[in-house]
Parts: C-alpha cells; sequence; structure tokens
C-alpha cells in the first residue's frame, strides 16, 4: 500500500528541481544547469533516490530529449541506455511486470498507445501498489507529448472501474443533472464563485453536482473541496443519495468516496510535482450519469478537445470555460475568456459554438482588471459566498460583478444547449 510521502518538500531534492525545470511546456527548453546535473546524477546513483521522483525525471528527460549538455546523465545507466528502450527499461525498471513491456517500449519510442493498451496502463496504474518508477516515467511522458482521444479512453474506462459500488449503479435522479467540476489544485489568489454556480443550475431546473478531491499540487491555498467542507456540505457516499433534496448549492462528489485507487494517486502527484494527465480524467468522469458538464481550461487549444473527451465520457453537452482566473470557473473580466458549447447530435458528433466576453451582451462586466487576493482564506470565500446567497450581494464588487458575469455567460450557453438538446436537428460536425 503506498504510504504517505516522507519527502515534506519535494522541490528540496536535486530530482525534485530537475523535475521542474525539465519538465516545463511541452516544447522547448534550457539545458540542466552543471550544478543541478551533477545533483541529480549523484541523487540517481545514491540508490536512495524517491522512485517516482526518479521516474518522474526520466521520464521528463526522455520524452523532451536528453540535450547535448545531459548526455552524461546515461552513464548512470550504461552507454547507448537512452536510444535502447528496451535496455532502459530493464536497467530502470527491473521489477515491472513482463505483460507492460510492449506499453513501456512504445511510451519510450514516443508512439502512441491504442485505447486497449491504454485501458491495460491504466488497471496498473490504479489498482497496482509496485514499480513506482515505471509510474513516475509513464505519467510524465504521457503529460509532456499529451495523450490521445484514444489513450483517454483507455485511461477512462480503467479508472471508471475503481470507483466504489455504490457509485456503479444508477442514479434515480428526476431532472437532468449538472456536473461542475475545476482543477482540483484550486486557486491561490482568487475567490472561487463554484457554489453560486452550482445554485444557479439549480434556480435552472437542474440538478448540480460538484465534483471535488484533495489537492494534489502544486497549489495548496485552497480549492473547491475546502469550500464545500467549510460551508458545510455534505458528500455523497453513494449515487443512491442523489434521492435526497439537494443541498442549497447541490450536491458534492469527492473523489475519496468515489475511488479509493485515485485518489491514492493524490500523493503521488503531489511528489512528481507536475499536473498529469489524471488532472483532466478526474474532472470528466461521470458515475452519476450527469448529462451536462461545464469545465476550465486554461489553455485555449485545449477547449475542443476537453469538448470531445466529455462527449466520449457519456455528457451530452459542454460547457468550457477558456482562460478563468487560475485555471477555475471564475472568469477574467479584464482578458480574453468565454466558452465553448459543445452538443452530441444524433449520430454521436460534435456540434459547438463559442460565446466570448468581448460580445455586447457582456460589456457591462468588463474591467481593467481583475482584483488578486492577497492572504487567500477559506473562511472569507465562504462568507462571501453566503452573502450573495442571501442578500444577492456583497461588499466585494469585484467578486459579486464576477458572479453576475458567469451568470450571464452560463445562461447565454445554456440557452443554446437546450435549444440543441431539445430539437436535436442540428447538422452533424465530425471533427477532423
Amino acid at each position: 500500500m503506498l504510504q504517505t510521502p516522507s519527502i515534506a518538500d519535494p522541490t528540496t531534492t536535486a530530482l525534485g528541481r530537475g523535475i521542474q525545470h525539465i519538465g516545463f511546456g511541452k516544447l522547448g527548453r534550457r539545458p540542466l544547469p552543471p550544478a543541478l546535473m551533477e545533483e541529480c546524477r549523484q541523487e540517481l546513483v545514491s540508490g536512495h533516490a524517491d522512485p517516482l521522483q526518479k521516474g518522474a525525471f526520466l521520464g521528463a528527460l526522455l520524452a523532451k530529449g536528453p540535450m547535448p549538455e545531459e548526455q552524461s546523465l546515461e552513464q548512470v545507466f550504461g552507454k547507448g541506455a537512452f536510444l535502447n528502450p528496451t535496455y532502459f527499461i530493464n536497467k530502470v525498471c527491473p521489477d515491472l511486470p513482463t505483460n507492460l513491456f510492449p506499453i513501456a517500449t512504445k511510451l519510450l519510442k514516443g508512439h502512441i498507445l491504442r485505447a486497449s493498451e491504454a485501458h491495460q496502463l491504466g488497471n496498473f496504474l490504479f489498482l497496482n501498489d509496485d514499480c513506482e518508477t515505471f509510474k513516475g516515467m509513464a505519467i510524465n511522458i504521457l503529460r509532456i507529448r499529451i495523450e490521445s482521444n484514444d489513450e483517454y479512453k483507455g485511461f477512462y474506462n480503467a479508472a471508471m472501474e475503481t470507483i466504489t459500488p455504490g457509485f456503479r449503479q444508477l442514479s434515480c435522479v428526476d431532472r437532468p443533472l449538472v456536473q461542475l467540476a475545476e482543477p482540483f489544485d484550486g486557486v491561490e489568489h482568487t475567490y472561487l464563485i463554484t457554489p453560486l454556480l452550482a445554485h444557479f443550475f439549480e434556480q435552472r431546473g437542474y440538478g448540480a453536482l460538484s465534483v471535488v478531491g484533495r489537492t494534489p499540487g502544486p497549489k495548496y491555498t485552497l480549492n473547491a473541496h475546502d469550500l464545500y467542507l467549510y460551508l458545510g456540505c455534505q458528500m455523497l457516499q453513494s449515487n443512491h443519495e442523489i434521492n435526497t433534496p439537494p443541498e442549497p448549492f447541490g450536491w458534492v462528489l469527492d473523489q475519496k468516496a468515489l475511488s479509493p485507487a485515485l485518489n491514492r494517486w493524490v500523493d503521488r502527484r503531489r511528489l512528481m510535482l507536475k499536473r498529469p494527465f489524471l488532472a483532466t480524467l478526474e474532472k470528466i468522469l461521470n458515475p452519476c450519469s450527469a448529462r451536462i458538464l461545464v469545465t476550465p481550461v486554461f489553455q485555449v487549444p485545449f477547449q475542443m478537445k476537453m469538448a470531445e473527451l466529455a462527449l466520449m465520457a457519456g455528457f451530452d453537452a459542454v460547457i468550457v470555460m477558456k482562460r478563468g482566473l487560475e485555471g477555475s470557473l471564475s472568469p477574467s473580466t479584464s482578458r480574453s475568456s468565454g466558452i465553448l458549447c459543445a452538443v452530441r447530435t444524433a449520430r454521436g458528433h460534435l456540434f459547438y459554438q463559442h460565446f466570448d466576453a468581448d460580445l455586447p451582451a457582456f460589456a457591462e462586466y468588463r474591467t481593467a482588471s481583475d482584483e488578486i487576493v492577497m492572504n487567500l482564506q477559506v473562511n472569507d470565500n465562504a462568507r462571501l459566498i453566503r452573502d450573495f446567497m442571501n442578500e444577492g450581494e456583497t461588499a466585494n464588487d469585484d467578486f459579486d460583478n464576477r458572479v453576475r458575469f458567469t451568470q450571464a455567460l452560463l445562461s447565454r450557453g445554456m440557452d443554446w444547449i437546450e435549444g440543441q438538446l431539445d430539437g436535436r436537428t442540428m447538422k452533424d460536425v465530425r471533427l477532423s
């Protein structure tokens, strides 16, 4: 069984700092500084490196490609090791099950996995507690090169097989569900408005379900899990509880109750320092058969991919917010933002529409800047939520304006989605 990491601060190790240096972005990077590279080499040969950090470091190094200045690290494993995946896997991961060697080799060669291979890899990642070095390596390789939809499908199926029995049975809710899910690492300088958005959907006639979990880092200040707990919201323990009237802020689903296997990965992710594919996967899991997903992405090109993944997970429609503050569902009122709405057509394809924040209808909400909250505290955020809920306003004008702007955006998006789902007459659009 995986234990809580013994490294109090993962960034204090040489490999931890190496992961941060190499693992930034998808493409170009600077070589490791000579002093840090030597520290990493010493840690690798010491035999005392944390297995996950070792794997994550090597995965990032090989996914990006060792730079000339870094080739000396190959000496730790043997001449030509970086160019020979089979030899490298045997050397670094001698405890890897034999049936996973072909998958490991494909990853090191930069090849895309088939859905069935990703499913097999997902089963190993989620259900086994051995070969931590390979786990760190595989996760970081996937993160850097960005996973394909087929790979996500395989990982999704594997993740759904880990959910607890209470969530494997269909929910009996008497109205369509809207699932809200933002990054579990939360925010550091932004007030969250998620509970008020859940109430917005409740008022619109939907059941609202917020998916939350412990923060895996790198942010530790505040996330939706903390906020809902502070507000006194009960966490679902099974789909049967959706029969009960929801809280003022809808139902809340904690990853810990949904899938202990995924929850155990939170500690691994804290050690690895970078956000793996799980940061996306955990938001789209749909155990309660929600009809609409509302979720943010920070990188604009990822909007369409998120829409495709939502439909893959069984949602009929999705609203993807772009460039929310710190990646949250709190949109910027000063910079470019907006939503992408998509629905599943009768043939199972995707039809979509953008609503950008610079539309004249949203002009009244635009501001010169966004508030940067210093010393963010959960009690302050909860007070704002309760005040707005009870009075329709707070003493914070920026907070009030942001809530109203988000509601206006979502209203426009939901009007479009409801029109499409009611008619199902739109022309199919097959994405290339």
